[in-house]
């Protein structure tokens, strides 16, 4: 007799190939459109469902999960990050969680690099000038920013994320600086001829450029707040493509329009897409919509990796990207 299919709820609009792999393997709930699902919706899927394909914009928090009753055994999270999930809350359910680490690293720090030079360089300023009719033509004097090659960026979190942007700024001429919960082994520091900085304040007052590369947690939380900010030098830029709550926004808005740091690179924000308006007036910030990870061949490795953790667990084996409490 056939084995049953399980039965999988997929809680966002995925790329078509995932969507019809999982349907061939699956018996798969798709979305019709591409908006999120409400706190009730969730809940019903996880009732109904063997698997939960959840994506970042779906909060699953203790209360969810214990109304979930007993069918789901697996939230298969179409992402890496994993802090809109009660992992905790979950194992103590019997319910596994994977996600799937290392697709976006290359991505993430490719428009890392490029929101540093954007920001150095006036590259958003550029463009307004030519979009708004503005050029009037070449000048010495003109547009002028500054060079790249030969700053002090500091890496606020050297997992694969990090260590891919330092590859990159290296390229660039950066001096390479990072603080970290663990220190690198000596083989990669002197492979990235990275400097690594015990004290994150100390490192901080000595940057050039920040970078933020950590994951949102309550010890990271504000982990940049109005205090260690205001360490930063005259001169300095802030980037984050990570996540938004790392950073006090209200304080970073306050020291840009003080013109106590130079400038700001965002993809990520501190309350989802409530951008808050004084950043987007100011013209020392590059503002991106969350598209750190967005390429096409990332999305679908993503997917390749839900369908792997899920095929794996419908073959009575661990999940190759099981997440567990002590990874956060």
């Amino acid at each position: 007799m056939p084995k049953e299919r399980l039965s999988v709820v997929v809680t966002r609009r995925l790329p078509d190939a995932v969507e019809t792999r999982l349907s061939e393997l699956f018996d798969v709930r798709l979305r019709d459109d591409d908006n999120p699902m409400s706190r009730e919706e969730l809940v019903e899927a996880m009732k109904s469902a063997d698997v939960l394909v959840p994506t970042l914009t779906d909060t699953i928090d203790a209360p969810m999960i214990t109304q979930s009753g007993g069918r789901l055994k697996l939230i298969a999270n179409y992402g890496a990050g994993v802090d809109h999930i009660d992992v905790e809350s979950a194992r103590q359910r019997g319910v596994l969680v994977s996600n799937t680490p290392g697709v976006s690293a290359d991505d993430t720090a490719d428009m890392t690099i490029a929101m540093i030079v954007g920001a150095i360089r006036r590259v958003p300023e550029g463009i307004r000038l030519m979009d708004q009719g503005g050029w009037t033509g070449w000048s010495p004097n003109a547009m002028l920013g500054g060079r790249v090659g030969g700053r002090r960026l500091g890496i606020l979190g050297m997992g694969r994320i990090g260590q891919a942007v330092a590859r990159r700024a290296k390229a660039f001429g950066m001096q390479i600086h990072y603080h970290n919960r663990r220190r690198l082994h000596p083989g990669i520091e002197e492979e990235l001829e990275a400097t690594y900085w015990e004290s994150l304040d100390q490192m901080v007052s000595r940057m050039d450029v920040l970078t933020v590369h950590c994951p949102h947690t309550p010890g990271t939380f504000h982990l940049m707040n109005a205090r260690r900010l205001r360490l930063l030098k005259n001169d300095a830029y802030v980037v984050n493509t990570s996540r938004g709550e790392v950073l006090d926004e209200n304080a970073l808005v306050r020291m840009l329009k003080a013109g106590d740091i130079s400038g700001a690179a965002l993809d990520v924000y501190e309350h989802g897409t409530e951008i808050n308006p004084d950043l987007s007036a100011l013209k020392n910030v590059v503002l991106l919509p969350h598209m750190g990870s967005a390429t096409i061949e990332g999305r679908l490795e993503m997917g390749e990796k839900v369908i792997i953790n899920i095929k794996t667990f419908d073959d009575g084996h661990r999940p190759p990207d099981l997440v567990v409490p002590a990874m956060l």
